[in-house]
């Protein structure tokens, strides 16, 4: 049994995960290095953070093929612990929230992405691919014409060669071919060396020095649990994001527990807190990942990168990273949105580009989103939250009011406006048969129609209840009222 979840999990695909981790390890050097200047710190905690984060995701994670490491977003909530506190205290506050992370996926909080609508996540990809774009372009600030031919011919390479071949992946090819053009042209282009210095040293276990004690993990605690959130926010939309490309599923929760593990580990090595990466695992699986071994390659590649070859990595020129880049803006790119924006509800549109306006403006993803579901949610009451009602009079004299909706803490107060106590006959039927009853406002609201009957001597019957409408009601012990089937 062991034998075959490794050989599913590491064997199934080795020579394009190979190759795709390799590409992928390429691509990490200058934005984890990008995201270590963002945060405050020293080059190496970015890199040391991708690639503990990386090695440990492959194994404890819950989506195959997807890249964890150093990201732009939880680096962008680290520069107040850097400036208050310093490094120490940022390792501390990784571990802290690694086991926050962990923790919530205990408690199984992964099942909360499918509460994501659908627009909210294709305002989250559309906006990430822009904002993936536009963090190319400072790369362009003060270069001739060699970046922009080595650029374009960076995404010659990748468009053009898959009509040639699939046998290697074409944005490995794209960076190495570029690479030596720059160095045997001898270009005056910006390289990796130019971003920071790359030191050829391992990562070794650090415990953080920091004044351990109540007090401490208590001022930790803020930004730590921001962190976990946005990591959290972030590796789960990718994830479904994968498991779509893949056709494939993957265990949010697992997910959830893995990225936990893995920042705890990071803290322990020096490393910064990370999450998924959306470019990078669009690259990877692009190139042809798809299992754990990707994921693995790309942490120990890195690594090698670092410390064998880290020569040869300050030479390459930043002109065939920002084209992979732009390559993946494009990939990831939800183009068919654009032609069913007028299609699609426009409530849901509105939506979507409120979503993307909103991480683009702000950089924030978790915020948002956060703002996307929020919007949903309130459309979706809004939509709920309406009822409809008839009356018939029977030969008998009775008057039956046929409800038809929701009812719950958004339709409780219309509900009780349907009814006139005074002037009604005195016997009133209530038929649910069209409704279900949600909630204890939608249990007050019924109680408060059959009491003002009741005040009025008048009697109410209650019927067409389905069966959970039924048990909400005798749980409740709702009074003044028979109840029937």
């Amino acid at each position: 049994m062991f034998l075959q979840q490794l050989r599913r999990g590491f064997l199934g695909n080795v020579r394009n995960d190979v190759l795709s981790g390799v590409t992928v390890a390429l691509a990490l050097i200058p934005e984890a290095i990008a995201f270590s200047i963002m945060a405050g710190v020293d080059p190496m905690v970015g890199l040391y953070a991708s690639f503990t984060i990386a090695v440990t995701i492959s194994i404890v994670g819950g989506r195959p093929g997807m890249i964890s490491a150093a990201t732009g977003a939880m680096a962008s909530l680290m520069g107040p612990i850097i400036v208050q506190y310093g490094v120490e205290y940022l390792f501390a506050a990784t571990i802290l929230t690694g086991i926050l992370q962990w923790l919530l996926g205990v408690l199984k909080v992964g099942r909360f992405i499918t509460f994501v609508p659908q627009s909210v996540i294709v305002g989250f990809v559309n906006a990430l691919a822009i904002i993936i774009f536009m963090a190319q372009l400072p790369n362009f600030a003060g270069e001739s014409w060699p970046m922009y031919a080595m650029v374009a011919g960076t995404l010659a390479i990748i468009y053009l060669l898959p009509l040639l071949t699939k046998a290697v992946p074409s944005a490995l090819t794209a960076i190495i071919v570029i690479t030596l053009i720059s160095v045997f042209s001898g270009a005056d282009v910006r390289t990796v060396g130019d971003m920071g210095n790359i030191q050829q040293a391992l990562p070794l276990f650090h415990i953080p020095q920091i004044a351990w004690s109540f007090d401490t993990l208590l001022h930790l605690l803020p930004y730590s649990l921001a962190l976990a959130v946005v990591g959290l926010t972030e590796s789960l939309l990718t994830a479904t994001i994968v498991d779509e490309m893949t056709e494939t599923k993957s265990d949010k929760n697992r997910e959830v527990r893995g990225q936990g593990i893995a920042n705890v580990i990071t803290g322990f090595f020096g490393g910064m807190a990370g999450c998924a990466m959306i470019g990078q695992t669009v690259i990877n699986v692009k190139s042809g990942g798809r299992t754990r071994l990707s994921t693995l390659v790309a942490g120990l590649f890195l690594l090698f990168l670092i410390l064998v070859l880290g020569d040869i990595v300050k030479r390459i020129p930043m002109a065939a990273l920002v084209g992979v880049m732009f390559m993946v803006s494009i990939g990831t790119f939800d183009w068919g949105s654009l032609r069913t924006l007028g299609k699609i509800p426009r409530s849901d549109a509105v939506v979507m580009v409120l979503t993307v306006a909103i991480v683009v403006a702000t950089s924030d993803l978790a915020i948002g989103v956060v703002s996307g579901v929020i919007l949903s949610s309130l459309n979706f009451g809004w939509k709920m939250a309406s009822l409809r009602c008839r009356t018939t009079m029977d030969t008998a004299g009775r008057k039956t009011y046929h409800v038809s909706g929701q009812l719950f803490f958004g339709t409780m107060t219309h509900f009780v406006e349907l009814f006139d106590h005074n002037a009604d006959p005195g016997h009133i039927v209530i038929d649910f048969s069209g409704s279900h009853v949600w909630d204890h406002s939608a249990i007050t609201a019924i109680s408060k129609v059959t009491q003002k009957y009741a005040g009025v001597g008048k009697t109410v019957d209650i019927t067409g209840l389905n069966h959970e409408s039924q048990r909400i009601i005798d749980q409740m012990g709702l009074s003044g009222t028979s109840a029937h089937q």
